[in-house]
């Protein structure tokens, strides 16, 4: 909306259009969260029909903000050409992460960058780069046990959430899903279904999540009176898991049910159970874990235990914008609750 094909939108174009001050479109445009909730939509609206444009480098002059904040996926192997950069694009777990970021920054007017990051000599190079401003601050996914940023960040004092419980204790604040309580929603669920002899996929052993889902579920069998849960090991892939069924039910064949301890593995598994034989959930009941796309495209679909990663992402988001203006908060934990999500499978 111009009158003069020559001359750019500006605040007053977007403040008329809005029916608001030029000082209230300034305080949203620049992410001064005092304003009305209604009126950011109001003045988003207004910014996108004029094309108004901000002069970002006016902005963070005055701001001393950049309005973007960084997604780290610290990988222990993370390069642009390595695998894992296919499987970030085609696992729904990130795709979700990228939604509720996006859904919780948009309102905010700020921007998303993704950085992925695997030597220690990246991860240093990282923490310089948010040290001179790149950023306002991080969100990260730590993928391996042994990640050294999430105490990189709390050392410099970034403001920083990690979304998984950090596998040391690190003083930075962090999102999780109460993986032990999900798995344990996963055994009871067998067992009402008058499964007997249970087994489990597990992911990586040293990963947290993992860690926790194989106790949650071992605790929960233990107090249905099974105290040894047989298990194989997959790495959360389509194909760890299509191999790691076979190797389950290779050295346990007269299983009946079995939880897998994310909904990609699962679907691989169910694909080596109908290729041994075995019906689905007639023969073997199979429950999931994460309750995404995967779960709704598995043949049958899949019972699965449901991870909120859209509000942990959201919430990861409030957390870091609440660090980045007051930077003497102290880190936090914010623990969502699982829920089993009941299909065909089982």
């Amino acid at each position: 909306m111009t009158t003069d094909n020559a001359r750019l939108p500006t605040l007053e174009d977007v403040a008329r259009l809005a029916g608001v001050s030029r000082a209230t479109v300034s305080r949203v445009i620049n992410g001064i969260r005092n304003v009305n909730p209604e009126l950011h939509e109001v003045v988003w609206n207004a910014v996108h029909a004029t094309g108004y444009v901000a002069n970002r480098a006016a902005r963070s002059l005055v701001t001393r903000r950049t309005g973007t904040i960084a997604l780290v996926v610290s990988d222990s192997e993370s390069h642009d050409d390595d695998p894992f950069m296919s499987r970030f694009f085609s696992d729904p777990f990130f795709g979700r992460v990228v939604g509720g970021l996006l859904s919780a920054l948009r309102p905010a007017g700020v921007q998303l960058a993704l950085q992925l990051v695997g030597a220690d000599q990246a991860r240093a190079r990282l923490v310089g780069d948010l040290r001179q401003g790149q950023a306002d601050g991080s969100v990260v996914l730590s993928l391996h046990p042994g990640d050294t940023l999430p105490q990189l960040l709390a050392d410099a004092g970034l403001p920083g959430v990690v979304i998984g419980r950090p596998a040391r204790p690190v003083p930075i604040s962090h999102v999780d899903v109460a993986n032990d309580q999900g798995a344990a929603l996963a055994a009871d669920h067998l067992v009402a279904r008058g499964r007997r002899r249970i087994g489990m996929v597990t992911g990586p052993v040293d990963v947290p999540a993992s860690v926790d889902r194989i106790a949650g579920f071992n605790a929960a069998m233990a107090r249905h009176g099974q105290s040894y849960v047989p298990s194989a090991t997959g790495n959360f892939t389509h194909e760890s898991g299509e191999r790691a069924m076979r190797e389950l039910l290779v050295d346990h064949p007269d299983l009946d049910g079995v939880f897998v301890a994310n909904d990609l593995m699962a679907q691989g598994g169910l694909n080596a159970l109908q290729e041994l034989g075995r019906r689905v959930p007639a023969d073997v009941a199979v429950v999931g874990f994460d309750d995404s796309s995967a779960a709704l495209a598995a043949r049958p679909q899949l019972t699965t235990v449901r991870q909120p990663l859209e509000d942990m992402a959201a919430e990861a988001v409030r957390l870091l914008l609440a660090r980045v203006d007051d930077p003497t908060l102290a880190s936090t934990s914010v623990v969502f609750a699982p829920e089993l999500v009941v299909r065909a499978s089982s």
